[in-house]
């Protein structure tokens, strides 16, 4: 990290690495640009495998290379909603549909029990609940596909740590700010939207801890919907395809493009508004916030173009 001073005051800067190819050799760039090599490791790849019908995932043929070299398993856990991935039988399914099992091994991490693993911010939630199959990997490649959200206002590096690794239960005691911990009651316990922000927060941090030096965090901003890819029928596309990010610093990087999104200056085919409106009216960007006064990582970041 370089250190900056502001008013007198040094604090710290990370670093978030940029290229604005969205290519396989791209990734493979930008993961090596990290300087937290994963050899020797068994390393999770964490992706979101796509609601069927939603054409804005990451594709296999995008992440192959990438997780190739770092010799990953793709890993994933069931949703805590309806749809073609919320049981076993029907997101194996998708995953076959969409190709990630032709390309690497898969693993539904939740798929033969759960876990939970400590929090240090527990003035919502008291731990996390996780795939029992987590504790099969040393190394996490976070690998994010940058969007929208209908429920978190964006979705990137953060909310895959969190409702991303978490089991289709431990996403209902996230979704539920810690009141209920099982998918049955997600819908009537659902938390006020900050303290929703705040667990995601905090399951983030409990993740980032759990693998301590050994996970990095990448951001893909292709196909950026104001939906996630938990979505089936997406809004469309408005905006044009930016580029890839990194870091490891989930806070800065999160930040860094969101930054992107708000700074943009409109052009045809290119409208950042939509985007926009769908962050600032779910306060997205608190979880951001949350993040970085929790002490995950920081809001202040350098830019490191690899182009």
């Amino acid at each position: 990290m370089a250190v900056a001073l502001c008013g007198g005051v040094a604090h710290s800067q990370s670093k978030v690495y940029m290229t604005r190819e969205i290519t396989p050799e791209a990734l493979v760039k930008i993961y090596k640009a990290l300087g937290r090599p994963a050899d020797g490791h068994r390393v999770a790849v964490k992706i979101s495998t796509g609601e069927a019908g939603n054409p804005n995932y990451l594709k296999p043929t995008l992440i192959k290379n990438l997780v190739d070299s770092v010799h990953g398993t793709i890993v994933e856990c069931n949703t805590a909603y309806g749809g073609k991935r919320n049981t076993f039988e029907a997101h194996w399914q998708t995953v076959k549909e969409h190709g990630f099992d032709s390309i690497a091994p898969v693993d539904l991490m939740d798929e033969e029990g759960q876990m939970r693993i400590p929090v240090r911010d527990r003035r919502h939630i008291k731990y996390d609940i996780v795939g029992n199959h987590l504790p099969r990997y040393t190394y996490m490649v976070n690998l994010a596909h940058f969007k929208g959200h209908p429920m978190g206002g964006y979705g990137g590096v953060l909310k895959n740590a969190s409702i991303g690794v978490a089991s289709a239960d431990g996403k209902s005691y996230i979704h539920t700010g810690g009141k209920c911990d099982t998918v049955e009651g997600i819908w009537q316990n659902i938390a006020e939207q900050d303290v929703f922000l705040e667990s995601m927060a905090a399951a983030a941090q409990g993740v980032a801890d759990y693998f301590g030096d050994n996970i990095i965090y990448i951001n893909v901003m292709n196909n950026m919907s104001v939906d996630c890819d938990c979505v089936a029928h997406p809004e469309g596309v408005a905006l044009a395809d930016y580029g890839i990010l990194a870091s490891t610093d989930p806070v800065a990087l999160d930040k860094a493009c969101v930054d992107i999104i708000f700074n943009m200056i409109p052009a045809a085919g290119n409208d950042n508004a939509p985007l926009k409106e769908r962050i600032s009216s779910r306060h997205g960007v608190h979880t951001i916030e949350h993040a970085a006064a929790i002490g995950l990582g920081s809001m202040d970041y350098e830019i490191v173009s690899l182009d």
